[in-house]
């Protein structure tokens, strides 16, 4: 007995239903009985010929990076594109994307976290002001077929067999990493080559790339060719770390700050103390109007905001310094402190910056962080 959506073998996971079994694996995206077969998306398809009208021109490192994406992508490769954070890949993308479209082919993005969806659309229809890009995530469900298709992971269970290049971004993330019905869901929605992007690889992407199942393209090098931030590690005891917050921001008065915390409670707490001396916001992932919050950070009308690690990845803040607060907490993972680190120095404007990791005492995953990060910097 085997489940045709999420693959799923296990009897455990299946359902009697009036002389019918169904799965309940995967019964949150729709109820399939065992036998039924996934119906295949009807998706528009069109030739676009496209090129995208960039604010900058690409460094040559990622023109060549861009260049061995496609060449991979061509031969019928999947491709991992690791990349430091901030190094441009969704830049990198733009040749294969615009090289499927040319061809009638249909191309999807999907991306582990609903805010960077949203920010990755925007970028999307900057750059390629002519196309048809739509959001497919909470709150953005009416149209789900355009020239450029950009959701979440979850989204992806309405496109079965609908995409001839798959990206996916933030493969490493929480909900899609370990979670087999989505990787299986994953699979289904692309019947051509998938282009992973992180610049955090797991441990089953590393052994995939050395067995020769997908192949890697790097790029560690930022395009303003200023290296990535390495934290600075402070071990003081938590209440002493409150008062390390409040020097901070007094000596980056006149900068934007985002302070990440381990829990929700964390960020309300926070977020109390600092609104008594500061212009400060605190946002997770069950805060209402989080777009909102989010939006007015972006815009300058927030100096400080208090997050959880929703704000780890895929979004860009020009000038901002970074704190995180109980980093030795388990929430902070390796991946997840690069990730935080990496929102520093992003534009060319302010290519440098600070990161603060605030910690009782380091641990497996503040080490292997700083690491890494200096790995990507000595190899460029």
């Amino acid at each position: 007995m085997r489940c045709n959506r999420c693959k799923n073998e296990d009897m455990r996971f299946f359902q009697y239903d009036q002389g019918i079994y169904y799965c309940r694996k995967c019964i949150a995206f729709g109820r399939i009985n065992v036998g039924d077969k996934v119906k295949p998306c009807l998706l528009k398809r069109r030739k676009i010929n496209i090129e995208p009208k960039l604010r900058y021109e690409l460094t040559s490192s990622q023109k060549e990076v861009s260049n061995n994406v496609y060449l991979n992508l061509k031969m019928g490769y999947d491709v991992f594109l690791y990349a430091a954070t901030g190094a441009g890949k969704t830049e990198c993308t733009y040749q294969s994307i615009c090289a499927y479209l040319r061809e009638g082919k249909k191309v999807g993005f999907a991306i582990s976290r609903r805010q960077v969806v949203l920010e990755i659309a925007n970028r999307l229809r900057k750059d390629f002001p002519s196309l048809k890009i739509v959001e497919v995530t909470q709150g953005y469900t009416q149209i789900v077929d355009g020239d450029l298709i950009v959701c979440t992971m979850h989204q992806l269970y309405r496109y079965a067999y609908g995409f001839d290049l798959l990206i996916m971004d933030e493969v490493d993330a929480f909900p899609y990493i370990d979670n087999d019905v989505l990787q299986a869901i994953s699979n289904q929605a692309c019947v051509g080559q998938k282009l992973y992007l992180s610049a955090t690889p797991d441990e089953k992407m590393i052994e995939d790339i050395k067995k020769g199942k997908i192949k890697e393209v790097t790029l560690f090098k930022r395009a303003h060719n200023h290296p990535l931030c390495i934290p600075k590690v402070i071990q003081v005891p938590i209440s002493i770390q409150i008062l390390c917050i409040f020097y901070f921001l007094f000596k980056w008065k006149n900068k934007q700050v985002l302070i990440f915390v381990p829990t929700k409670e964390d960020t309300v707490y926070i977020s109390k103390i600092l609104s008594l001396f500061t212009k400060i916001k605190g946002v997770h992932s069950s805060s209402e109007n989080k777009d909102e919050i989010i939006e007015s950070f972006r815009s300058k009308d927030i100096q400080v905001l208090v997050c959880t690690t929703l704000m780890e990845r895929g979004i860009t803040i020009p000038d901002v310094q970074v704190i995180v607060y109980k980093a030795n907490h388990v929430v902070f993972t390796c991946a997840s402190l690069i990730q935080i680190y990496g929102r520093v120095g992003r534009s060319f404007e302010n290519p440098e910056g600070e990161g603060i990791c605030l910690c009782q005492s380091t641990n497996q995953s503040i080490r292997k962080c700083i690491r890494q990060i200096r790995m990507m910097n000595d190899s460029v």
